[in-house]
C-alpha cells in the first residue's frame, strides 16, 4: 500500500509534464490521451496545475485553470496505477479547489466520456452533479459534464 501522507502536492512545471507523458501508460493504461497534455496549459496556468510527488516520482496530477466566469475547470486528473484508491485524487482535488477559490472560483467543472465509469463514480463521490451533454465535443461526441458549486 502506498502512503498518501508521503506525497507532497507541488505546482507542476514543464519537466513534470514531460515525466507524466513519458509514463503515460501508468496513468491512463491503453487510452492515449497524450494530445490533451498541453505544454501551454502548464506554462500559462501553472498556479492551478498540481502534481503529487513522492520519492518514487509523480504519483498523480491535476491540470486545471480558472475561467473568466469564475469556474475552476479540471482539464485532467490522473493517479498512477500503483496509487489508485489511496485518496490522492481527492487530495489533489482539495488542493485545486483551495487554489481556484483563492483565484475567485465559485464553482468547479470537469468532463469525461460517457463510458468512463471510474471517473463518473469518482466525481460523484466528491459531490459533483453530472449530466450527459450530447455533441459536447462535436457531433456524436457526448460527454458527462460535472459541476459543483463552491460554498
Amino acid at each position: 500500500m502506498i502512503d498518501v501522507m508521503a506525497v507532497r502536492i507541488d505546482l507542476a512545471d514543464v519537466s513534470d509534464l514531460h515525466q507524466v507523458l513519458a509514463d503515460h501508460a501508468r496513468y491512463w493504461g491503453e487510452r492515449d490521451l497524450r494530445a490533451l497534455h498541453l505544454t501551454a496549459l502548464v506554462r500559462e496556468f501553472g498556479s492551478t496545475c498540481l502534481v503529487g510527488r513522492a520519492e518514487d516520482g509523480i504519483r498523480g496530477y491535476l491540470f486545471g485553470f480558472v475561467t473568466p466566469d469564475h469556474t475552476g475547470y479540471v482539464h485532467l486528473i490522473a493517479t498512477r496505477d500503483d496509487t489508485r484508491g489511496t485518496g490522492l485524487g481527492r487530495t489533489l482535488y482539495e488542493a485545486f479547489t483551495e487554489t481556484a477559490r483563492r483565484q475567485g472560483a465559485v464553482r468547479l467543472k470537469a468532463i469525461t466520456s460517457v463510458t468512463n465509469e471510474g471517473s463518473i463514480a469518482f466525481h460523484r463521490s466528491l459531490g459533483f452533479d453530472d449530466r450527459v451533454v450530447e455533441d459536447y465535443d462535436g457531433p456524436g461526441h457526448a460527454r458527462v459534464v460535472f459541476t459543483r458549486e463552491l460554498r
